[in-house]
């Protein structure tokens, strides 16, 4: 979660740093993706590195490059030389994310094991939410470097945690395993059906929820004639509840609810519920309403996916690239999700934002029943 302070405190901070900085448009646009592209770069190898040098040090060392970066960018003078730093962040968001799932998997008992995966997949609303808040408050009075520094100062006390709760924990210690090279590794899981239908899931939900998201500012900046602070405290509000989703797949996982019937029951249902967000003829609060309860319900589908990663994994030893895998096509999704939206607005006005959204979950419910088709495959084995 603290990690995903560092994704959510750019978005409210823009106004300011184009202000400060004199950033252009395209400039600002990086500013907020670029972690998302270093995400869809690199996630494999990263957690393949991670898997080798130790889950442990990798979380270290992402958390301490997060401080030092976020630490520095709050006194530079240069949209440039942020953007620099933007991208060392983006690699130390990625450092935590994909190691500490293998890690879960090791110290959880079996029966536990969907319930911590739930709680896991909670990471970037809890945390890029609680940012995007904090963010908010403090620019009504504070120019955007006290986000900076306050997310550096979130991630100094993480580090202290971490250092103090789990160098001498040897359950944490890394395990000597035989291993592949790299991109033989690589290539096994990206060509194994299991985590590959995972991660086009994964990345239909992130296309969808980062447009419903992404959007929501300007529908109530629009249409509701709200302020861009208001606007923003709102999205984040929506944001977060996703959260109730991501927790509740946990629940009904460990209940013997299949997994194939929380994702297409919920990307179904909820491939409605974001059209008629943007559809016309539906009053505008409603839309308010509507997008509150996508956002909660679609969330389950993290929830569902994270806790898929072991059962579909190659192997045991891979459960970390199958991470890797899935974190690369979700970013590459919500990279490529906003702009193609952007594109059919402006060709056919809001309404045209209910093919994408429609589609995007369409993908997601038949890579869940693909994905069930798979598993039932591998339990008969």
């Amino acid at each position: 979660m603290i990690a995903a302070f560092h994704v959510g405190k750019a978005p409210p901070a823009l106004p300011s740093i184009r202000g400060d900085l004199g950033a252009s448009l395209r400039q600002a646009g990086w500013l907020l993706s670029i972690i998302n592209l270093v995400t869809a770069c690199g996630g494999m190898a990263i957690a393949l590195t991670a898997d080798r040098l130790g889950h442990r040090r990798l979380i270290l060392f992402g958390t301490a490059v997060s401080l030092t970066t976020s630490l520095a960018g709050g006194a530079v003078s240069s949209t440039d030389v942020l953007l620099g730093l933007r991208v060392l962040e983006g690699l130390g968001f990625i450092c935590v994310v994909v190691a500490i799932p293998p890690l879960l998997v090791r110290i959880v008992t079996p029966h536990d094991q969907r319930i911590a995966l739930a709680a896991w997949s909670t990471y970037m609303p809890a945390g890029a939410g609680a940012m995007m808040l904090i963010s908010s408050l403090v620019l009504r009075t504070l120019s955007w470097r006290w986000v900076w520094w306050i997310a550096a100062a979130a991630s100094a006390a993480m580090l202290l945690a971490l250092l103090l709760r789990t160098v001498r924990r040897h359950e944490l210690d890394p395990v000597v395993a035989l291993r592949r090279p790299i991109l033989a590794e690589m290539a096994e899981v990206a060509t194994s059906g299991g985590p590959l239908a995972i991660g086009i899931c994964f990345g239909a939900y992130s296309c969808c929820w980062f447009t419903v998201i992404g959007f929501l500012p300007t529908l109530q900046v629009e249409r509701l004639h709200f302020t861009p602070e208001t606007a923003a405290i709102v999205t984040t509000i929506v944001a977060t509840v996703n959260i109730a989703g991501n927790l509740a797949a946990g629940w009904l996982l460990q209940r013997r609810v299949p997994r194939v019937v929380i994702i297409v029951s919920a990307t179904v249902s909820m491939a409605i519920c974001a059209s008629a967000i943007f559809i016309d003829g539906v009053p505008d609060l409603l839309r308010l309403m509507l997008a509150g309860v996508y956002s909660a319900v679609i969330g389950v589908v993290p929830g569902c996916l994270f806790t898929a990663i072991p059962v579909h994994a190659p192997r045991r030893q891979l459960v970390g690239a199958a991470t890797g895998l899935l974190m690369q096509v979700s970013n590459l999704g919500a990279l490529v999700g906003p702009p193609i939206t952007a594109a059919l607005v402006s060709a056919g006005g809001w309404p045209a934002a209910a093919w994408m959204t429609a589609i995007a979950l369409g993908i997601a419910a038949l890579a869940g029943v693909f994905l069930h088709w798979r598993e039932r495959r591998r339990l008969a084995a």
